[in-house]
Formats: C-alpha cells, structure tokens, sequence
C-alpha cells in the first residue's frame, strides 16, 4: 500500500498544537516523555508516512519523547517488574494488562486528559483484562496465523498448526521467541485451551515444542522480517499485521488462520506503568494516538487493525477491505484471547519453554 498520509497530516498536526494544553516544562522548558513499545509497532516517517512522534512533539513544543523498544510482552514485564527501567507509556497485550493489573504495576488513567478515548469502539471497552476501563486504552488488535512462502511451500500443506512440524521444510521453519505465544500455538494443535493451567498439559505442550526445535532455524521476534522478506525462511508463525507488512516487501507470501484449531485473537493496549514520571504528558501522548487522523496515519504504516472505527476514513481502501486484517465475524468467532494466568502457571510455563531453548 502507498504511504500518503504525511502531507495531508501536517495541517492536523498544527490545529492540534493550538488547540491542547501543553504539559508543564522542566527548568530546560522540555519534559521528557519516555515511550516503550514493541518494535516496528509506530509509523516513524519512512517510506512518506506519518511520523507520528514528530508530530506529536511538533503539537506539544514542551515534550521530547524518548523512544526504546522491546520484542515481547515477557522483557517489557521482566524489565519493568525488576525496576531496571522508568518509562511513562507501554503498549503490553490483554493478558500482560491483566497481570500488571494484578500485580499493581500500572496507574489508573486520568480519561480527562484521554477525550479521544471516546472514538475508541465499544467492542473493545469492558475487556476481560480490564473490566472497568481504568488501567488501559486499546492501541490495536489482531491474530496469529501462519505465514508462508507460496514459492517453497505446497499449499497442500498448509492444513493448521501441524505445518510448523513438517520435516519438509526443515531449517526454514521460525517460531515465536516468547514462552505465551509458542505455548498457545501447542496447546491449540493439542487441543487444549489457550489459558489451561494443568501442569500435565503444559509439559505436553513442551514436549511438542520440544520435537519441534531440531526443524527451528531460528527463535524469532522482529528478525522475522529480513528472514522472510528475504526468502532465508519460509514459514513462521506471527501476528496478521506484521504479516501485511512483509507482503508488501514480497508478494510471494502468504497468511494462513487454521480456523479448524484456533488461534489467537488479541488486542495490544496502551498503559501508564507505576514508575511513571511524567503521567500528564504520557495521557495526552495516548490521547494523540486514539484521534482518529492520527490514528489512520498510524495503521496505514504498522498494518495492523485499528479499534477505532473511525479512522478507517483515512486508511487506504485495500487496509480497510483486507480479509486478513478484517476477517468476518464468522472467522473471528474460531479466535481465543490469552487471558491472564497466575503467575506460578506463567513461572511454569516460562521454565518449561527455557528447558526447550537449551536443549
């Protein structure tokens, strides 16, 4: 898809600065707001796209944001968990909301300082990981499905989640770097709920992966992109909106939802972590990101699937109809979201995906 938004944003952008409070200064007169967020998850100005923390510090003069990144749910909990890190704005999935939740680790929002919050679609308000919509704010939601080289690959054996066993195509196979996300793709090949807890089906589950690993080229987060778009692997399992990403750069892959087995559905929020500094600036940085021109531009570039309906009126037409970032509801209904687990389970599952990394 073309990346056409920019122009058409910077006058946006103006109107937003005159029209919002800006934060308080330090004695330099700039606040420093700190952002941590998966990678390749923000439209960065590459390719004539919106660059959307350019824009917001061109609205708010008095804001510098710092922006790092992670590639899994688990480092950004262990980092933050740890106190190694101080950050003011996380983008964690619906189970790690949940966790933090539970936990303490994150601060309820002020939604006088999130009034964009009113775009956000009603199907994404009174989550199971946030039931009274205090602690988060939905960025963008999605699935996990397989993608596959169609030049490598026989369609005839694209059937479900046994693909990523097929010993046909062994050493072009990745597979999810992070304990949740490997697990639920054995447990649904297995049967099982995607939130069981039974020690016995989680030590088959490693047993799955286990067989699995002497096929893995690689354990992957971001380096899925080079390796796929580049053809050095030809399978993995990954999330639809990075999918779309990867096609634009190669036409021979496609994305694959074993509807039969299930899969994962899931939506990536936006929070306020405990260690905080700076939590005005970080709610109008969320409240920034749910306009709903902002927004569009945002989607245009990550691919992924926005839950603000209204910003599909600045999306282009081909995102908009995508099967593959818009399945039917009739699709959608095979999907299972991760919910949180108590953290003994998460502490099992972690140590069981660790045994299989090493052996």
């Amino acid at each position: 898809m073309k990346r056409i938004m920019a122009i058409f944003l910077a006058a946006l952008v103006a109107l937003c600065a005159a029209g919002c409070t800006q934060a308080s200064g330090t004695s330099d007169g700039r606040i420093t707001l700190n952002v941590y967020n998966w990678g390749q998850y923000i439209s960065d100005g590459s390719d004539g796209c919106l660059d959307v923390i350019a824009a917001f510090e061109e609205a708010y003069p008095n804001i510098k944001v710092n922006y790092t990144t992670y590639d899994s749910n688990e480092v950004m909990y262990t980092k933050l968990a740890g106190g190694g890190i101080t950050v003011d704005v996380i983008f964690p999935s619906d189970y790690m909301v949940a966790r933090m939740i539970d936990e303490g680790l994150l601060l309820e929002l002020n939604f006088d300082n999130i009034p964009n919050y009113q775009y956000v679609d009603d199907a994404f308000k009174n989550t199971a990981y946030d039931p009274e919509n205090r602690y988060s704010v939905p960025y963008t939601w999605g699935t996990v499905g397989i993608i596959y080289n169609t030049k490598y690959v026989d369609e005839e054996d694209v059937t479900g989640w046994e693909l990523l066993w097929n010993e046909k195509y062994d050493d072009k196979i990745l597979m999810f770097d992070n304990s949740r996300d490997a697990f639920g793709i054995a447990e649904l090949l297995l049967g099982y709920s995607l939130n069981t807890t039974d020690p016995q089906q989680l030590q088959a589950c490693a047993e799955l992966l286990a067989q699995q690993k002497p096929l893995v080229q690689q354990y992957v987060m971001d380096q899925i992109f080079d390796l796929m778009e580049n053809e050095e692997a030809w399978i993995a399992p990954y999330y639809a909106g990075d999918y779309l990403v990867m096609a634009e750069e190669n036409e021979a892959l496609e994305f694959y939802l074993p509807e039969s087995q299930g899969f994962n559905l899931f939506i990536d929020a936006m929070c306020i972590p405990t260690c905080c500094q700076e939590k005005e600036a970080a709610e109008l940085f969320i409240n920034f990101l749910c306009d709903p021109e902002i927004a569009g531009g945002n989607m245009e570039w990550i691919a992924y699937s926005t839950p603000i309906s209204a910003a599909k009126e600045y999306m282009p037409e081909e995102m908009v109809e995508s099967e593959v970032a818009y399945p039917s509801d009739e699709l959608l209904a095979m999907g299972s979201s991760f919910d949180y687990l108590p953290g003994s389970v998460s502490r099992y599952m972690e140590s069981l995906f660790l045994e299989v990394r090493i052996r």
